[in-house]
């Protein structure tokens, strides 16, 4: 029996997801949690190439050390030791996958989009992702490079 070309595009795609492997990157003073995992979709290589006019999906697992009722996130792209403000479509953790408030010891899957416009230059930059708590503290920031392209 020969498989069928679906049969065969669904085996191709979970052998990619299982060779996934989570993304390295510099944590930047997670003070109130402590980063697990950080991933990038689609980011098979670093710099993880950034091509204008997509949208990419975030996702940080993290384990919280403080109570907090909620969360904010702040994006940056980091230029010669600048940092130049990121807009994201939704900065509110709690609307983000974060179920709220936030418990010490629980481990959180946070879920948002990295939308690259194409009137962005084509160029190197760090990407910086903050979550902050409600005292302004850091429950992550993480950095990794990335190259905006066409």
């Amino acid at each position: 029996m020969v498989p069928s070309p679906l049969a065969l595009l669904l085996a191709l795609g979970a052998a990619a997801t299982a060779l996934a492997e989570p993304l390295r990157f510099i944590d930047c003073g997670s003070v109130d949690g402590s980063i697990q995992e950080v991933n990038v979709s689609p980011c098979p290589t670093q710099p993880c190439l950034l091509h204008k006019g997509t949208s990419y999906s975030i996702n940080v697992t993290f384990a919280s050390k403080i109570e907090s009722q909620g969360s904010k996130a702040k994006v940056y792209g980091e230029m010669l030791h600048v940092d130049v403000p990121f807009p994201i479509p939704e900065p509110d953790g709690c609307k983000s996958g974060i179920q709220c408030p936030i418990h010490k010891g629980h481990s959180y899957s946070y879920l948002n989009k990295l939308p690259v416009k194409s009137e962005y230059p084509s160029i190197k930059l760090i990407v910086k992702w903050e979550l902050v708590d409600d005292q302004d503290q850091m429950l992550f920031c993480w950095k990794i490079p990335v190259q905006i392209t066409s």
